[in-house]
């Protein structure tokens, strides 16, 4: 019967919330608004790129001077400029209307700044005289290197292919790292769009009144066991209805739209940390789901439980503020503390697995932590679920309830 119980819970909660619009609402604005993002920045991308070309290329006839001795007469000439004779002078012809623009190169143009002077055409379109001379000095430096592969190495464009090591083994590296990480992103996705379900789970029967026609009908563990698998399952579907779009625009766009053409081959991860994350999560969801039903069973509203989300999001974000030490020195007293305690444990331990530095023996500590811990406050949460189920005008007394019997 208890069995029956449970799995009619898990099927009724979950179908309810896939039932619900707000749940998909919620959810596939994530991809949509990634889309539009991608979208943006690749446009913005191209534009910017493609006005940067068009600003090189532009023809424009301006004067210019040059003490450094780069520019030859030819090349000035091809570049659409006229030689001056003097530098104020040609600064004149600019604000007489008589120029578009002046350059003025001095001897020494890697220390001393080069001027540039022009009629204004606005933010974007005043460009163009920077963009000129920028162009006419690349091609006089590399006249006067005479090697195209010189010229891009004395400019720092330089290619690696580096192979790292990691225990003997070929290490993947920084991409390596993308992987273990999206368990993290993961986590704040669900808790942060399921985490007012999660807390309002308990608390909508109090105020419908029918907690007690519930519990005649089965226990207060099998009901509060029950919604937390339902809302586990429902995370899962959250989980894949973000990651498989996200997977699918990576596969077909990248290098393009923003993406990086990255090779799946260096996003392949080491199998103990991705093992590590996914127990990470599942400890993590639970303590934090449990949590919340526990404070939705001692509140007497939605309202009231509202409240308390926001300080149970915190505990999520703060070991965010840490991240530089986390990644520098991992082994710092406050790195560890964030580390076992057990509402920063989940974001912590998943930055340092991510990061990999993440041993071991730290790993089993934090992962038993968070599930036997997980499974303490379910305990609680059906305690105080049982004792406030009929208390609907005040919150439940925590301690008095913990330490009645039945």
């Amino acid at each position: 019967m208890a069995r029956h119980n449970l799995s009619t819970v898990v099927r009724f909660e979950f179908l309810r919330t896939l039932k619900k619009k707000s749940f998909w609402a919620t959810t596939l604005i994530v991809p949509i608004v990634m889309g539009i993002v991608l979208g943006l920045v690749g446009f913005s991308g191209e534009s910017t790129s493609k006005s940067v070309s068009a600003q090189q290329n532009a023809a424009l006839s301006f004067q210019y001077l040059d003490e450094s001795g780069l520019i030859s007469e030819q090349l000035g000439k091809d570049s659409g400029g006229t030689l001056a004779t003097e530098r104020q002078g040609g600064i004149d012809a600019v604000r007489a209307g008589s120029s578009e623009a002046f350059i003025y190169i001095p001897a020494d143009p890697a220390r001393s700044a080069i001027e540039v002077y022009g009629e204004d055409r606005g933010m974007f379109e005043s460009g163009i005289y920077s963009a000129v001379a920028t162009k006419m000095l690349g091609t006089a430096v590399k006249e006067r290197i005479g090697s195209q592969e010189l010229t891009a190495m004395a400019a720092g464009r330089f290619s690696f292919s580096e192979t790292m090591f990691k225990d003997g083994e070929v290490s993947g590296g920084f991409f390596a790292m993308i992987p273990p990480m999206l368990f993290l992103g993961l986590f704040y996705l669900v808790i942060l769009f399921l985490g007012n379900q999660i807390l309002n789970s308990t608390v909508e029967e109090k105020e419908n009144r029918v907690t007690e026609m519930l519990l005649t009908t089965m226990n207060a563990s099998t009901l509060i066991v029950g919604k937390i698998l339902a809302i586990l399952a429902t995370g899962v579907v959250q989980m894949l209805t973000v990651a498989a779009p996200a997977v699918l625009a990576f596969m077909l766009l990248r290098g393009t739209a923003g993406i990086p053409d990255i090779s799946l081959t260096a996003l392949v991860p080491e199998p103990s940390a991705m093992i590590i994350g996914a127990l990470l999560l599942a400890g993590g969801f639970i303590l934090f789901a449990a949590a919340l039903v526990a404070i939705g069973s001692v509140m007497p509203t939605a309202k009231d439980a509202n409240g308390l989300f926001g300080a149970i999001v915190i505990t999520m974000f703060v070991p965010l503020y840490a991240v530089p030490l986390i990644m520098s020195a991992p082994d710092s007293l406050v790195v560890q503390v964030f580390t076992y305690f057990p509402f920063s444990a989940p974001v912590t331990a998943m930055l340092r697995n991510g990061l990999g530095s993440l041993g071991g023996m730290e790993a089993a500590i934090v992962i038993s932590e968070l599930f036997v811990l997980g499974a303490v406050v379910i305990a609680v949460a059906v305690k105080l679920f049982r004792h406030g189920s009929i208390q609907y005008s005040s919150k439940v007394p925590v301690l008095a309830a913990l330490i009645r019997r039945g």
